[in-house]
This record gives C-alpha cells, structure tokens and sequence, in this order.
C-alpha cells in the first residue's frame, strides 16, 4: 500500500541518520510534515463520513466508517514509524518543547495500534457494527418503540409506577440486545493490551491517556469519603420526597423511580420543577446569545449542527471537530427544559474548545489538553441551566421570580454534582473490574457497585445487562473517570475566575452573562494552546495550581 511505503521508505532514511540533536530534531520534523500529509485529508474524510452516520443511521456510511478506520490504523500499525518514533522518544535528544509534545502524542498513537492486524480489524468492524445496532435500536413500552426523548419525558412527569418501569425498562433493552457484542469487545481489547505488555485495556488507556492508575484511584477513593456524608444525607432527603410523591414507603424505592434511567441527575422533586421555566423559551437561542455575551460566539457551530431528534439519528448528544480546520459541531435532540439546557450548553462548550484553538498550533496539537479538559469546559458552561442568576438574565424572570427559585437552584447544582460524583464512582470501578476480568457476574457486580456507591435498591428478580445500555463502554472504554476529573478542573476554573478574573470576594450569584473578559481568560488559557503543554502544566499555568479536588470540594462540599 503506497502509505505503509511512504512510512517505510521514510522511516529507513531516518533510522540511517545521525544522533544529534538538531539532527534528530530535523529528521522527526520530515516525519512528523510527511505523517500530516497523509492523515490530514483521511481524519477530515472521516469525520464526514461519522458525522453522516451519527446523523442519519445510514448503513452506508457505518460501511465506510469502518473502511476508513482500518486505513487509519494501517497508518498508525506501522512498525517501522513506531520502532523511530521509539528510538527518537528514548534517545532524550529532543530539546524543542513542540517538537516534544507532538512526539509524545505520536508515541502513544502508534503504540496503541502496534497490536496484531486481524485483531484490530475485528475490534474496529465489531465496535462499528455495535454502535451502528445502539443508534438505531429503540425500546419499546407495550410494543409500541419510544426514542430516549420519550424516556426521559416519562422519567421526569409521570407518576404512575407501572408506567415508570416500563420507561425504565425500555431504556434498558439495548444494553441485552447488545451485551455479547460489548464483551466481545472488551475481550478483544484485553488481548490487544497484552500484545503490548499491560495487564488489560483499561491499565493501557490510562497510562497512554497519560494519566496514572493509582492516582486515579487516589483521586476517586478520597471523594468516596469526603462525600459519603453529604450524599448520604442529600440522597436520603430526596428519597422521602420521591416515596411520599409515589405514595410508597422508602424501602420501596427501585431504579425507575428516579428521574434519570442510570439516576445520574437529581430528580425534579424540590418544590419546584425547573422545566416550566424553559418550556416557553428555545435552548438554542438562549445558548447562542450566551456564548456571545461572553466573547465566544457560537452561531457558525449551530449552522453546521443537528439539533432535533428524527429516525436513525444517535439518540444522545455530543460535539465533534470534523477537521480540526474550523468545521465544528453539534449533535442533539432538544427539548425545551432544564435537561436539554444543560446539554446545549455542555456540547457547545466542548465545540468552543475545538473552534478556539490558536490556528498557528502544529496540526497534531490541535485537540484539548486532554480528553477531561474539554469536559472541564463543557461541565464549565453546563452547570449553567441550575444557577438562579443565569436563569433570571436569559429566561428574563423577576427579582421575585429569582429569589423563590435560588434556593432550589442551589439545591439542585449542589445535589447534581454530589450526585455525579458517585455516579461516577460506579463507572470507574464497574469498568476496572469489568477488564478485569470479563467472565465474571457483570450483572450482579453492577448492581453491588450502584447500590454501595448510589444507594439505590436493585430490582428483584435476576438482574440482566441493562448497564450495557450505557453506550461509553461500546464507543469510549475507560473513558468515563474524565467526567469526574473535568469536574475538579470546572470548580478550580472557576474559582479562579471569580477571585482573580472578576475579583470578587464570593461567587454568590455569578452568573458571566455579559462578561467578555471570562471568554477571554478561557479562550487565552484553556481554548488556545490546545495540547501544546501537558494537561497538569496547563492547569498550573492558567489557574496557578496543577490540578486538585479542593475547589470541588469547596463549592459543593464544605457549605
């Protein structure tokens, strides 16, 4: 194949080469101009070519996702390229610090894909081929398909139990329809990792994440403790209002009974439903006249994305950089209320990050920091729908109007993200165990971990593999954790902006609405240098700190 020639070709030139530095600095240079040349074009092709598939659920377009992932891993299995990039990395000969980043991010790419070919055109037809069943795939309530828009509409309004399991339920169907593909996968992922010398999938993607594993777990064992108190209290306060609406005991309480199918958002129980605040306004227009009253205009982003729910269509909600030249979007299936708010506001804020990269960063540098920082960001702006002050600026509601809502507003961000946090609990840990070791109880094992994190009764009877209806362990394993991480960095954002941007003594009522100099800050310190520094560097360098659960714990914790 004319590419594995050029890599081939290319690589024998420089391994012939000398060992000096600016050498060595030149020759990784000719690689990295000629690797571009070739993967430019083919990631822009198929960021298409997703999108196109995402959108509609045409299988022509799963067909020609799938061949163009192989091409690209061809591209990145090469071994010749990784045996330089190796030899380069190892010889501490690379003193440019662009050079070096592009290297580092190169490295881990190639070793990635240095796994047997047959292996890595398994996983790639099988993930395709699980997704593209997930997007078209609908439950069904009395025979009758419902898409998740139906789900979460029944979840957040009805109050007849029968017909909240039955929403439940059909929201968990895909995950047994899809069950055996999804260990599949995660089998043929745990044989790909030990080609390479790790113990499993998960150990790998979070050392070539560069992240580390007992850092992580240090991270999410000193939440576990430092919120158990608060949720316990938070979650039993909302158990009593939940039983007394359905007129059952607390002990009663199963899954269905919450407003959220994986309860990873706080039901709408206080007082007050924060729907009817949203149902007479359009999302869309309020985030597009939010992030311009911040300095980072939207409207370009909202004219190439896909906002309403239709046939084929991924049921959920994400941003993508098609080329990583400017082509941002979105993909949604908006409803006017609180739920969707969130949504917008969260994709675009991943969306802000891609289409506000400094144009001048080396191609392979233009993505986020890392996968969390960009969920920081979007975390950053989403919390935005439960905050009473954003509320009253763009939903033009009274001083009156405000002051009965901030209590609850308050209420509610403080819960969801208590709430989150041990939601994410259970994703971390199942998702360890679950590359683990694959052969094991799964379906119990969630249901110990939901109930020891969560504190959510299970249903009786047998439990069944409902959890594999959680799409990220088919599209994104061992990805999850990044939710949490970029919920740290969000409250240490921040809390840096309004002591030292706005330079305020308490964040009482900020809202940003109308202050440009946040999008600036953001925009000059997150947003441009994109991957240039490594994600602890960049955090340090734009909030002074590297990274650190305190301002977390904080906002949401100590109160």
């Amino acid at each position: 194949m004319k590419t594995l020639l050029v890599f081939s070709t290319l690589t024998a030139a420089l391994l012939m080469a000398g060992c000096q530095s600016n050498s060595q600095e030149r020759q990784l240079e000719n690689f990295i101009d000629d690797h571009v040349a070739i993967v430019q074009p083919l990631s822009a092709k198929m960021g298409r070519t997703s999108w196109n598939a995402e959108t509609t659920g045409q299988k022509e377009y799963f067909d020609r996702i799938k061949q163009l992932r192989l091409r690209m891993t061809e591209i990145y299995s090469n071994k010749e390229a990784f045996e330089f990039l190796k030899e380069t990395r190892n010889s501490g000969q690379i003193d440019d610090p662009l050079l070096a980043r592009q290297l580092e991010g190169l490295y881990y790419a190639f070793l990635k894909n240095q796994v047997p070919r047959d292996l890595q055109k398994q996983m790639i037809e099988l993930g395709t081929a699980t997704t593209e069943k997930y997007n078209k795939f609908r439950g069904t309530i009395d025979g009758q398909p419902v898409s998740m828009s139906d789900i979460y509409l029944l979840m957040t309004t009805e109050n007849d139990t029968p017909k909240r399991k039955k929403a439940w339920q059909a929201s968990k169907q895909v995950g047994n329809a899809i069950v055996a593909d999804v260990l599949k996968l995660v089998k043929m992922r745990n044989r790909a990792a030990r080609s390479l010398g790790y113990d499993n999938w998960h150990s790998m993607a979070i050392e070539t994440g560069e992240q580390n594993v007992d850092e992580l777990n240090a991270i999410f064992d000193e939440l576990y403790e430092l919120t158990n108190a608060p949720y316990a209290k938070l979650k039993a306060e909302l158990d009593g209002i939940l039983a007394g609406n359905y007129g059952i005991k607390v002990d009663q309480l199963r899954p269905w009974h919450y407003h959220d199918p994986f309860f990873q958002r706080t039901p709408q129980v206080y007082e007050l439903n924060l729907d009817e605040y949203y149902k007479n306004h359009d999302v869309k227009e309020i985030s597009e006249k939010y992030f311009a009253s911040v300095g980072l205009p939207v409207d370009d982003i909202l004219e190439r994305s896909d906002l309403y729910d239709k046939p084929g269509k991924n049921p959920h909600a994400f941003a993508q950089d098609v080329d990583s030249e400017g082509d941002v979007r979105i993909l949604c299936n908006l409803n006017n209320d609180e739920r969707w708010m969130e949504t917008i506001l969260h994709e675009l804020g991943h969306a802000v990050y891609a289409k506000y990269h400094d144009p001048k960063v080396p191609y392979l540098l233009r993505t986020p920091a890392h996968s969390f920082t960009t969920e920081a960001v979007a975390m950053f702006f989403g919390r935005l729908s439960r905050n009473a002050a954003w509320m009253q600026q763009m939903l033009d509601l009274s001083d009156r109007q405000t002051t009965d809502i901030k209590d609850v507003t308050d209420k509610y961000l403080t819960c969801q993200q208590v709430l989150f946090a041990r939601w994410a609990m259970v994703m971390y840990n199942f998702e360890k165990a679950l590359y683990a070791n694959p052969d094991q109880d799964l379906n119990t094992l969630w249901w110990d971990m939901v109930e020891k994190y969560q504190f959510v009764n299970r249903p009786d009877g047998k439990p069944d593999a409902g959890w594999a209806s959680k799409l990220h362990f088919t599209v994104a394993p061992c990805y999850y954790h990044n939710y949490m991480m970029g919920e740290l960095f969000a409250s240490q954002l921040h809390n840096y902006i309004v002591t030292n941007v706005l330079k305020l003594e308490s964040d009482t009522d900020v809202s940003y609405v109308d202050q440009p100099k946040v999008g600036k800050y953001i925009e000059e310190k997150v947003l441009a240098p994109a991957a240039v520094y490594h994600w602890n560097e960049m955090i340090e360098r734009a909030t002074g700190k590297p990274l650190t659960p305190e301002y977390f714990v904080k906002q949401f914790i100590d109160q």
